[in-house]
């Protein structure tokens, strides 16, 4: 079936309506949460053989988040879908005002290879809920979690309702062409230029989940040993294929030693051999491999920095003595590379950030409130976390999304409902009085109407 066929037909369907029903989309929530469960071991099975996921990291990063988005949205649906009474103007007396949630149509939604199963998933439970047709194309980089991916949307939904798409850059280009309603994309910011340009020759609305050089700050209170814990975990978990992934680390130049060590133990246990560790992640393609080796030239390496060409494995790495214009600083790392740099206030620290552009993720460690504040004030960032590391990601309660060329729009739990909804203002005028003074000929005198409005 070509696209041109598929899109029509979706549309075709949603203008039926039943899309729209509560029941409708609560059943298919519930029946894609059963095929998951009982796909689990065939999803963990794949994201092993893309990516060499553990089945523990691929439930923890992956299945169990998709569950939480799950979960959250059938129990609060109802509540989600409900047409909101907001207050109404005087001058619009007597009224009502009312939001009614209507959902965009027909929706494509273009996944991720680095978490291949969650970021086409997560985003088709917020299609879904919100009572759109979806159509979901999978990253052709990771083609074992395309094809389960692919059968569990086949043997879940009719293709007039929702359908998975496999292929490269040429399937993407055909899909992008046509006239969807909304546009949900997940990858890189150049990439992402190429969504929106062409989402705006047939004026569709986008939402893109993107990336940036993401700052971890370390200040001079913040607890070393914790902070270099969750450092490490943030920043290996994938072996660094996270967008949200920390890119580089800001460090107060007093604790920057004492940091390096901490950081250095942190890696000797929980990621001892990496090279031979089986729940280590290898690099997706030979491609980011070599683009990850070509990085990590020229660069001090201080931890790590071994590497088996045969494995597409990078030990963890920490490097010194770089430059924001040294080419592990000019673009987003994602991979097993952590830049250490220094700073001397936070006032340098923030000089430094403001670099690059708008990161997706900002995280900061430290024990004094006032520092916290002034960067979580003064810098703009996505989303993060304080003395913590990934975090917000998890949470079905938080928008998650970016800022300028890190990203546009935001989802997860009701964020998501909102991002496949158009939010539909409409007045409900009462009969029993209609002013004559809105209508033409005009008073010439305004006073009546400045008691109203002025």
């Amino acid at each position: 079936m070509s696209a041109d066929q598929l899109i029509q037909r979706q549309k075709k369907f949603y203008s039926s309506g039943i899309t729209r029903d509560y029941h409708y989309r609560i059943d298919n929530l519930k029946k894609l949460k059963k095929a998951i469960q009982q796909n689990e071991k065939a999803i963990t099975s794949a994201l092993y053989k893309d990516l060499n996921k553990s089945e523990f990291e691929s439930y923890m990063s992956e299945i169990g988040l998709v569950y939480e988005e799950l979960n959250h949205a059938i129990k609060n649906l109802r509540k989600w879908m409900k047409p909101e009474q907001v207050r109404t103007p005087i001058t619009l007396f007597p009224a009502k005002s009312v939001i009614q949630k209507e959902p965009y149509g027909c929706v494509l939604i273009i996944s991720a290879w680095n978490y291949p199963f969650q970021l086409a998933f997560a985003p088709l439970v917020a299609a879904i809920a919100a009572g759109n047709c979806a159509i979901v194309k999978m990253s052709e980089l990771a083609p074992a979690a395309s094809v389960i991916n692919t059968q569990i949307i086949s043997d879940t939904f009719s293709t007039e309702y929702v359908a998975a798409v496999e292929g490269g850059v040429d399937m993407t280009t055909e899909l992008l062409a046509r006239p969807f309603n909304y546009i949900f994309f997940t990858g890189s910011p150049a990439v992402g230029k190429i969504v929106m340009k062409a989402a705006a020759e047939n004026l569709v609305p986008v939402t893109l989940e993107l990336g940036g050089k993401s700052p971890c700050i370390v200040d001079e209170s913040a607890a070393l040993n914790p902070a270099a814990k969750k450092i490490v975990f943030g920043k290996y978990l994938n072996a660094g294929q996270t967008c949200i992934a920390p890119d580089y680390l800001l460090v107060q130049r007093d604790v920057k030693q004492r940091l390096v060590i901490e950081l250095e133990k942190a890696i000797k246990k929980m990621i001892p051999d990496a090279l031979n560790n089986l729940q280590y992640p290898k690099i997706i393609t030979a491609r980011h491999f070599d683009r990850l080796i070509r990085l990590m030239s020229g660069a001090n390496i201080i931890s790590g920095g071994g590497y088996d060409c045969d494995k597409c494995k990078i030990e963890p790495t920490l490097v010194d003595g770089v430059t924001f214009d040294h080419p592990v600083m000019l673009e987003e790392i994602f991979g097993p590379i952590l830049p250490v740099l220094t700073f001397s206030d936070l006032n340098e620290a923030s000089e430094l950030i403001s670099r690059n552009s708008h990161p997706l993720a900002l995280y900061v460690f430290s024990e004094n409130q006032r520092n916290i504040n002034s960067i979580l004030d003064q810098v703009p960032f996505g989303g993060g976390c304080v003395n913590d590391i990934l975090l917000h990601i998890s949470s079905t309660y938080l928008p998650f999304g970016g800022v300028g060329s890190s990203g546009m729009g935001s989802y997860h739990g009701e964020y998501g409902f909102d991002a496949f909804t158009h939010q539909k203002g409409i007045v409900r005028k009462s009969k029993w009085l209609d002013m004559p003074m809105r209508y033409q000929p005009f008073p010439s005198d305004l006073k009546m109407l400045k008691r109203f409005i002025h």
